[in-house]
């Protein structure tokens, strides 16, 4: 940010000297002004761009990341017929996965808001957490889902069907399986299928598996909330589309639930405590705290390998 305040300050100068020339160069000062003023705007549009992730760049759109005898990131197109979204996705594939013919079991990764499935793979280095737990046996080898959870990077879903808006739920619990199971060597069944997230990702993980435990066998919460923060637009964001509602007046499923917070995350803290208050049999529930550390991705880094070790012991194993 430091960068683009300097270049808006020289900018800025230069657009005050051009004020200061005579009326004879009225037309190269406008122009000078002009072009001043939209490379301010640009320069913030970088760094706003940095910070969310929101419009990915040519560098950032590579189609794999691969290690010659370890793991591969892949990022494909998933065109969804039910929900009627095409989105790009990474599929992280396990070493494992190079040979022979078992098929692996599925953890569906969702993102924050403001953000994509990169914060993951850049932040988070996400890759090789996954490299390590898998090669120390603390988790099975996994197939491992990166999906965007938007059409538009700056409009929140929070994997909600919005009313007169994108269908980002049945593209992520109907379109994206759909689309593994076609694609990958991956089990079909609903005791393979894992969700975990942070921030905003976090409390759709925890809804979906909620919402879908027919289809998801556990879920892991990294900094998440209880209800979103948007109105879905048929008030579900309060009955059925809210955690703490659907554990307090719905049966609860049995499904696994990993709750993670840090202690001086406020509000993150008083949302997962209150969830786990209210969780009770069958749902089985298992909580991590960080001291400190706010609601940051030095936290989401501290918390990964433990959630996914979670996550992997929660689900079925790989099946030859």
């Amino acid at each position: 940010m430091t960068t683009a305040l300097t270049l808006a300050a020289v900018l800025a100068t230069a657009t005050l000297l051009a004020l200061g020339w005579n009326r004879t160069r009225a037309i190269s000062r406008s122009a000078l002004v002009v072009t001043s003023l939209l490379s301010v705007v640009a320069a913030v549009a970088v760094q706003v761009n940095r910070l969310t992730e929101a419009y990915p760049t040519e560098t950032q759109a590579a189609s794999t990341t691969s290690d010659p005898d370890g793991s591969r990131m892949l990022t494909v197109m998933v065109t969804g017929p039910a929900s009627g979204l095409t989105l790009p996705m990474y599929v992280y594939l396990p070493a494992a996965y190079r040979s022979g013919s078992a098929r692996f079991p599925v953890i569906e990764a969702l993102h924050g808001y403001p953000g994509t499935p990169l914060t993951w793979l850049r932040k988070l280095n996400v890759q090789s957490y996954l490299d390590h737990e898998i090669t120390a046996g603390r988790m099975a080898p996994t197939v491992v889902l990166f999906p965007y959870q938007t059409p538009e990077r700056l409009l929140d879903t929070e994997c909600t069907n919005l009313r007169a808006g994108p269908r980002a739920e049945t593209f992520l619990t109907v379109d994206v399986p759909a689309f593994a199971r076609a694609h990958y060597r991956v089990r079909p069944d609903r005791a393979a299928w894992g969700l975990t997230g942070y921030s905003a990702g976090a409390f759709c993980a925890i809804n979906l598996v909620l919402r879908h435990p027919r289809q998801y066998a556990a879920a892991a919460s990294l900094s998440g909330y209880a209800e979103p923060g948007i109105d879905v637009g048929d008030g579900s964001q309060n009955t059925t589309n809210n955690s703490g509602w659907r554990l307090r007046h719905l049966p609860q499923p049995a499904v696994g639930l990993w709750l993670g917070w840090a202690g001086d995350d406020k509000q993150s803290a008083a949302d997962s405590r209150r969830l786990a208050a209210e969780c009770h049999r069958p749902v089985s529930l298992t909580t991590a705290v960080v001291a400190h550390g706010g609601h940051s991705s030095a936290v989401w880094r501290q918390m990964e390998a433990p959630a996914f070790d979670w996550l992997s012991a929660h689900l079925a194993r790989p099946l030859s």
